[in-house]
C-alpha cells in the first residue's frame, strides 16, 4: 500500500518510520530544499530531546491537551525515544535540569543517522513539493519545479507543523485547505514566546542583549525560576516561555499583564532587608545596590526602571519597602512577540476532529499528527516528545486503517 506523509520534520519522519517498518510503501513530501529544518535549529544550542522527570508529572506540561496526548506518549515514553536515539548511535545523558540531550549536543549526526536508516527501509523523499490542498476529485495536489503534480495514496498523514519561523517551512498555510474541509481549527497562536516591553531609551540601548540570571518569574500564582533576556521589544527566555501560556492568555483577553521578576529569590525578606538596610555613605545607588545585594548591572538597570515607571524614590525607600521591591520588580508587559519569532505554535486542529489514531473522522484515510494539533508545551524536551511520539500513533493508525481495509499495509 502507498502511503503519503507531508512534513518532514520530527513528527513526519517518525510517522514514515513506523509506516515503513510495517510494511507499507511510503513516501514523505516536504516543501523545502532538505529536511528537519527547524529541528536542526533546535538543536543549534543542544538538542534537548526530551526530560527525565516521571511519566505523570511530564504529562501533566501538556496542560489542557494531557488526557488527549497521555495514549501516544505512554505508547511513545521518553525512554522509548531515548532508546530510539540510542539505536541510530546517538546515545543520551540526563542534563543537570533534568532534561535529555544526545551527547554530541547537535541534531545534525542524529538526522544524518536516521535519514540513512529511512533510505535503507525504502521511504522515498519529494523534496521541493509544496502541498496545495486536495483536487475536487480528492488526490493531494503539489506545487513542483516541475510544475502541478497530484496523487492519490492509499493513505495520507499530514505533519506540517504550525507557523513559527515560517523561513524553516512552517507557515500555517495548511490551514485554508482543512478548513475547506469543514475541519475546526483553534486559531495559530505564538507559544513559548517572548513578550514586549516599553523600555525607556536608555534601558534598551545599555542593557539589550543581556541575561537576568539565578531570577525567578512570577505571573498569575505561578512561580519559574531560570533566565530571562533582556530583548530590544522587551523580554524572553526559558523562564518567560514555561509562563507564556498565562501571560498570552491575559494579554489576549485584557491588552495588558505584569509580570514580576524577583532578582535575589535566594534570600529571604529579612536576609535581603538586613543586606540593603547598611549605611549606604557616599555610594552610588548602582554601587550601593551592586555591593549590598550583589546584584549584577543589568538587574540594577531593570530595577531602576521599574522604579521610574512606578513613580518610586529608590534612595528614599525604607529597607523593607526596597528589598520587597528588588524581590517583586514589576514589568509591565504590553504585547506578544510575533508568531514568527516564537519557538512554537499553539492552537491547531481541534482534538475533537480525530478519532484515537489519530485519523479525521471527516476525511477517512487522513491522519494528522505533530504540532499542527491542538496542544502546547513548554521548553524542556516537551514539545520534541508529542511530536515524535503523536508521529508514530499515527503511523500505527495508517497501519490499523490498512489491514481493516485491506488486510495488509
Amino acid at each position: 500500500m502507498d502511503v503519503a506523509v507531508i512534513g518532514a520534520g520530527p513528527a513526519g519522519l517518525m510517522t514514515a518510520e513506523v509506516l515503513a517498518a510495517g510494511g507499507a510503501r511510503v513516501t514523505v513530501y516536504e516543501r523545502m530544499p532538505s529536511v528537519g529544518r527547524k529541528f536542526l535549529l533546535a538543536g543549534r544550542g543542544g538538542l534537548n530531546l526530551t526530560h527525565s522527570e516521571p511519566l505523570d508529572q511530564f504529562l501533566r506540561r501538556y496542560r489542557e491537551a494531557m488526557p488527549r496526548l497521555r495514549s501516544a506518549i505512554e505508547a511513545f515514553p521518553p525512554d522509548a525515544l531515548r532508546a530510539w536515539s540510542e539505536g541510530l548511535g546517538q546515545s543520551t545523558f540526563v542534563g543537570s535540569s533534568g532534561r535529555v540531550f544526545p551527547q554530541a549536543m547537535k541534531a545534525s549526526p542524529l538526522l544524518r543517522a536516521w535519514l540513512r536508516r529511512l533510505d535503507q527501509s525504502g521511504v522515498r523523499l519529494a523534496l521541493r513539493h509544496r502541498w496545495m490542498g486536495w483536487s475536487t476529485t480528492g488526490e493531494l495536489q503539489f506545487e513542483t519545479p516541475e510544475g502541478l503534480k497530484t496523487f492519490k495514496p492509499d493513505a495520507t498523514v499530514i505533519a506540517l507543523g504550525g507557523a513559527s519561523w515560517p523561513r524553516l517551512g512552517a507557515d500555517g498555510g495548511w490551514t485554508v485547505s482543512f478548513k475547506a474541509r469543514d475541519i475546526e481549527i483553534a486559531p495559530l497562536r505564538p507559544a513559548n514566546s517572548g513578550f514586549d516591553v516599553r523600555w525607556s531609551d536608555l534601558f534598551r540601548n545599555r542593557f539589550e542583549g543581556q541575561p537576568l540570571k539565578g531570577v525567578a518569574l512570577s505571573f498569575g500564582g505561578e512561580t519559574v525560576r531560570g533566565e530571562a533576556t533582556i530583548t530590544r521589544e522587551g523580554i524572553e527566555g526559558g523562564a518567560i516561555y514555561a509562563l507564556s501560556a498565562p501571560i498570552r492568555d491575559a494579554l489576549l483577553a485584557l491588552g495588558e499583564a505584569v509580570l514580576h521578576i524577583a532578582l535575589r529569590p535566594d534570600l529571604t525578606a529579612s536576609d535581603l532587608t538586613a543586606r540593603v538596610g547598611k549605611p549606604r555613605q557616599k555610594q552610588s545607588m548602582s554601587t550601593y545596590l551592586r555591593k549590598a545585594a550583589s546584584l549584577s548591572p543589568v538587574a540594577i538597570g531593570l530595577l531602576q526602571e521599574a522604579a521610574i515607571v512606578a513613580g518610586l524614590n529608590l534612595p528614599a525607600m525604607s529597607p523593607e519597602a526596597l528589598a520587597a521591591f528588588i524581590n517583586a520588580v514589576p514589568v509591565p508587559l504590553t504585547g506578544i512577540a510575533p508568531i514568527e519569532r516564537a519557538i512554537s505554535t499553539a492552537g491547531g486542529i481541534s482534538f475533537g476532529e480525530i478519532d484515537p489514531h489519530y485519523m479525521l473522522r471527516k476525511l477517512p484515510g487522513v491522519f494528522v499528527a505533530g504540532e499542527m494539533l491542538d496542544w502546547e508545551a513548554p521548553t524542556g524536551g516537551y514539545l520534541l516528545q508529542a511530536c515524535f511520539a503523536t508521529g508514530a500513533a499515527a503511523g500505527r493508525g495508517v497501519l490499523d486503517y490498512l489491514t481493516a481495509r485491506h488486510g495488509r499495509a
